[in-house]
């Protein structure tokens, strides 16, 4: 075993996540540890509650991290709210609607998929169709913004559908809280959830989750226990709420971490976070296309916060992504399931959405694509760039 001290690259993080973590951020985690029930944490705990109602733009009582990434907020989201015999219905355009389809799979539930090509929308229409062809649907869920793909779901129209057929809405926004207006109680979204790791910049392992009195009544009146009982929301809410029952140890330091990172999200300001993300990914856009570049997801839904661009046929995407890596310190990611080797993920989220990451990345990618024999009209990805983030 090595017992060498860890001493890893500071890398500039463009992937579909984690984004780069605000030293404020990284200060707070190495806080000292307290006990789980100690007053002083306690007191952080609420703060933290309210703090995430502010980011998820919502009142509801039920809200909390729960402990561990966004795959187990994904899990609780789901798992609390089905029961065997339910019926949900799930957008999948993408990898992480297919993830919330085998979750749902295990369950004993009959899972009603509504499909799109991946870098496309999921039609309403087509939600609409399947919520009148099954009559008793207990859950429609959708992902907001598909980071396999780039494509930022419409989410308003399917909610109204959703709860007009009696059915809960459910929505993934991993990726996108904090990156983007999503006002969890105007659109009437009864269960959202989210990561830590993306538009919020804070390491990986806590995971925001809101739900409403709608999605509580279902829980509560389940004819069943949660198939999960580390994640039984009706278990967890007694430490979060009313009572501070002991259920598990919850992780003290990422949550110190995560209250910081929600309070410079706040600090800034949502509406100036949101203009931050849109700025930056437009200027992205304007550099990559301008570079003759293509994009996966259709132009009136390419989300600000994870770009999906088209490797160019000749071009080894997989050792671009090694040389930003070792010769820039840029780090982006590949494609998933059927669009391995096809796309470049790039992502501009939370502390990782800066003008200079942009103009940084479009350069080297610039030169890189050049000696690769991509033909890049010189400096034209930046200085299209350029333009957009004078001018907003």
């Amino acid at each position: 075993m090595s017992m060498r001290e860890i001493n890893l690259p500071a890398r500039i993080l463009m992937g579909p996540g984690p984004s780069n973590v605000h030293p404020r951020v990284m200060q707070a985690l190495s806080s000292p540890t307290v006990g789980h029930m100690d007053p002083t944490f306690i007191e952080l705990m609420d703060s933290t509650v309210e703090l995430l109602r502010e980011v998820f733009q919502t009142k509801n009582f039920l809200t909390l991290p729960v402990s561990g990434t966004g795959s187990a907020a994904m899990e609780a989201a789901l798992g609390n709210i089905l029961e065997p015999g339910d019926t949900v219905i799930i957008g999948l355009n993408g990898f992480f609607g297919d993830r919330m389809s085998q979750m749902a799979s295990r369950w004993d539930v009959e899972v009603v998929l509504v499909e799109a090509e991946w870098g496309h929308i999921i039609e309403p229409e087509a939600i609409g169709k399947e919520l009148r062809r099954h009559k008793k649907v207990k859950l429609v869920a959708m992902v907001h913004a598909e980071t396999s793909t780039g494509v930022l779901q419409p989410l308003e129209e399917i909610g109204k559908l959703a709860h007009e057929h009696g059915a809960l809405y459910l929505v993934d926004t991993v990726a996108s809280l904090a990156g983007c207006h999503i006002p969890v109680d105007e659109w009437g979204i009864d269960i959202c959830y989210s990561g830590s790791q993306k538009c919020l910049s804070c390491p990986p392992g806590i995971a925001p989750i809101t739900l409403n009195d709608a999605a509580i009544q279902a829980l509560d009146n389940r004819k069943s226990k949660v198939h999960s009982w580390y994640l039984d929301l009706s278990l967890i809410k007694y430490y979060w709420g009313t009572g501070r029952t002991y259920h598990h140890t919850a992780p003290i330091n990422m949550i110190y971490a995560l209250r910081e990172a929600l309070r410079v999200v706040l600090e800034e300001g949502l509406e100036n976070c949101f203009a931050r993300h849109h700025r930056n990914g437009c200027a992205l856009r304007a550099g990559l296309e301008a570079m003759r570049l293509k994009f996966l997801a259709p132009e009136s839904y390419r989300a600000d916060m994870i770009t999906a661009v088209m490797v160019p046929d000749g071009v080894d995407g997989e050792g671009v992504r090694q040389v930003l890596l070792n010769d820039f310190n840029i780090e982006i990611s590949g494609g998933l399931g059927p669009l391995k080797g096809k796309i470049w993920r790039v992502g501009l989220m939370g502390q990782s959405s800066k003008a200079s990451n942009v103009l940084g990345f479009l350069t080297a990618l610039e030169q890189i694509l050049t000696k690769e024999g991509f033909e890049v009209p010189q400096s034209a990805g930046v200085n299209a760039a350029n333009k957009i983030l004078a001018t907003s």
